[in-house]
């Protein structure tokens, strides 16, 4: 198993690939340089503290951090990565965070070490915005070696995932994916899940999807499994896969918060449990979310806590865009006795918006419009709030 998943990368064979041509790049053009002198006496701070200020609007706290990793003299080449990045429509911002996160890049070689991985990820159909988003937050990409690192790991996610575009989609999702060790993490985790019963399919569903899962220490990757075994997933089930994403993507004490967040509702740690294997999703909801979906079916809708046990589903959908819009309907249709407050919830606030118009709005001619306009004003006054 282990010789299948790094064969990729132990025979060698993408040592030596070709990067797409750079006249079928459109987006590619050398940088035409502005640079940007900034005066430095002995009695001011040093250049590169007033350089990372004055051109990136970084603090000073954050930018004499920086300068601990970087030390230059003159903006010619800082100015230089800059005025690449922009070429590249990087916003301020973004070049300010993979500058914040990643100080030694200003000092790179833009031909020789920044210029070509571009070009790879360009020819693998990643856009500009895309490349813009993945490089700012994982700036560690222009650290790796193209032909030793990148390259391998990107091919290794191909043969696994059997496509080109869904690694593509599995990278965008979570760039780290290509700068973490492969032999001594990746694809141990990927053997574990397979020792552990878990289907092939359910195992690529989670590299897709949420790559992360499979980045982590082997030893703690199997304590998870270990945990998600006793709670009593069944491997088979893809429910189990995303059990081991949400164990994987919280600490310890960052579980319990939320554990006593649903407490806080009536709930007991049993039925937390519970409520984790109906749908695991809702552990992934941050603890204010919890809290705001708990208080809108309680205090809003006047609804037992027993309502959220017993659809957790219900903590994964948006407040904003779902539940407090039906909910302003739901009311005047449970204050007119259309519907009885014993209906399920899933079919009130789970179904397509299309499919809830049909159903509940619709039907009741008199005041659809009424109901509409409520939907709708709902919808709006909350989009102008953000």
């Amino acid at each position: 198993m282990f010789y299948f998943l790094c064969k990729t990368i132990r025979n060698g064979r993408y040592a030596n690939a070709t990067p797409l041509p750079i006249h079928k790049l459109g987006f590619l053009r050398p940088p035409s340089l502005s640079l940007k002198y900034i005066s430095s006496t002995p009695d001011q701070q040093p250049f590169a503290v007033s350089y990372l200020i004055n051109a990136l609007g970084l603090s000073p706290e954050v930018a004499v951090s920086a300068s601990r990793y970087v030390s230059f003299e003159t903006p010619e080449k800082a100015d230089s990565v800059i005025n690449f990045f922009k070429s590249l429509a990087f916003s301020e911002t973004q070049i300010s965070n993979l500058v914040r996160r990643l100080p030694t890049v200003l000092l790179s070689d833009t031909n020789k070490t920044l210029f070509p991985k571009i070009e790879f990820f360009a020819s693998k159909g990643i856009s500009r915005l895309d490349l813009a988003k993945m490089l700012s937050g994982c700036p560690a990409l222009l650290k790796r070696s193209l032909e030793k690192k990148i390259i391998p790991s990107f091919d290794f996610f191909k043969d696994l995932l059997q496509s080109e575009d869904k690694t593509v989609q599995a990278i965008k999702r979570s760039p780290g994916i290509l700068v973490f060790d492969l032999e001594t993490c990746v694809a141990p985790n990927i053997n574990t899940l397979r020792e552990n019963g878990v289907p092939e399919c359910h195992i690529l569903t989670l590299l897709k999807y949420q790559p992360r899962s499979l980045m982590v220490n082997p030893v703690r990757f199997r304590e998870i499994i270990k945990e998600v075994n006793e709670i009593g997933f069944n491997p088979l089930r893809l429910k189990f896969s995303l059990a081991v994403f949400a164990f994987r993507a919280m600490t310890k004490s960052t579980w319990e918060s939320k554990v006593d967040a649903y407490k806080k509702w009536g709930w007991s740690e049993d039925e937390v449990f519970v409520a984790f294997k109906r749908h695991p999703w809702c552990m992934m909801a941050s603890k204010d979310k919890i809290m705001g979906v708990m208080d809108f079916f309680v205090n809003k809708m006047s609804l037992e806590p027993s309502v959220v046990f017993k659809r957790p589903s219900l903590v994964s959908l948006s407040l904003e865009k779902r539940l407090i819009p039906r909910g302003l309907v739901v009311q005047v249709l449970f204050a007119k006795g259309f519907v009885k407050k014993d209906i399920s919830m899933s079919s009130l606030f789970e179904c397509p918006d299309e499919t809830f118009l049909r159903k509940f709005v619709m039907p009741h001619k008199e005041e659809a419009s009424e109901l509409l306009k409520l939907y709708r004003e709902g919808i709006r006054s909350l989009e102008m709030k953000r």
